[in-house]
């Protein structure tokens, strides 16, 4: 993903994190707890995965991948909507280990539908990812550059007729709904209304995505780098130093998603963010915890 990546200007612009914003506070005002953190990228099959984090010539890239993350960025469902049989193949080849699922609402829905009318497709989409059971995580609703806060009523009575029992979150990026006061704190309180999160974006070019402002105690974040670049360790070792603070104000559930442009450089990051989060051995043989 390079949504609001500025690759040649990367190391002048200012990519220090934001202050909290508006409801966190009110959000995080807990005590501090197992926070339990979930790293992935956006699928299991590319091709610069042979040879690096994969070996070559391996059959099973899924049964692999979940060896060595803990939840996956599903952005197959963006294009489709899977069958029962389809998704009991995917949670055979992760059974008897801590992983998720995370699903993207179908483009039919969420760019095509203008969310109007969409009521027998989400519920056929809800009813396919509910047979992920245990491995189910957030399903996660992005919404095009195309759609402003002029639409937004379309949103939120699309998002009032969601189920209670998944958790959900939704992407924005028409800029109108960061750069007008009033529609941005009315989105935020709605959604903290709702019980449903609002995805982070931390890319370059986009900061105005990166908003802080968590409507639930849970994050979704997408870490959009450019690798082999010593930026990418920057940017991480601060994200460490807030998701520690998070953590001590009641953050629980932080899915990490790795978004790394050059892709012969994602194994490397991959260890470098073991290494900053300090997590100890595979991600499926230990509880990866913030501390």
């Amino acid at each position: 993903m390079d949504f609001g990546a500025n690759w040649q200007m990367y190391d002048r612009l200012d990519l220090s994190l934001p202050a909290d914003a508006w409801p966190t506070e009110a959000v995080l005002n807990g005590a501090a707890g197992n926070s339990v953190l979930r790293v992935g990228t956006s699928g299991w099959s590319r091709k610069e995965y042979a040879g690096t984090l994969y070996n070559k010539g391996i059959k099973d890239p899924l049964a692999e991948y979940s060896r060595l993350f803990n939840c996956v960025e599903l952005n197959a469902t963006h294009y489709k909507i899977y069958s029962p049989d389809d998704i009991r193949k995917w949670t055979e080849k992760t059974k008897g280990r801590d992983f998720r699922f995370c699903p993207k609402v179908p483009q039919s829905i969420s760019h095509h539908s203008s969310l109007l009318n969409a009521g027998t497709e989400t519920a056929a989409f809800l009813e396919s990812i509910r047979v992920f059971e245990t491995q189910l995580g957030p399903v996660f609703l992005q919404l095009s550059e195309y759609f402003s806060p002029v639409r937004k009523l379309n949103l939120y009575k699309y998002l009032e007729q969601l189920p209670q029992d998944i958790r959900f979150f939704v992407e924005i990026r028409h800029p109108d709904w960061f750069e007008k006061n009033a529609e941005r704190e009315e989105f935020f309180r709605i959604l903290h209304q709702l019980g449903i999160g609002v995805v982070m974006t931390d890319t370059p070019g986009r900061r105005d995505c990166l908003h802080m402002a968590h409507t639930i105690p849970h994050l979704f974040l997408r870490f959009v780098t450019q690798g082999g670049h010593p930026l990418d360790l920057t940017r991480l070792q601060a994200w460490k130093k807030r998701l520690d603070i998070w953590k001590g104000q009641g953050l629980q559930d932080l899915y990490f998603f790795l978004h790394v442009h050059d892709g012969k450089y994602e194994a490397d990051f991959y260890q470098e963010v073991r290494t900053v989060f300090g997590l100890a051995g595979q991600p499926q043989q230990t509880q990866m915890t913030l501390f």
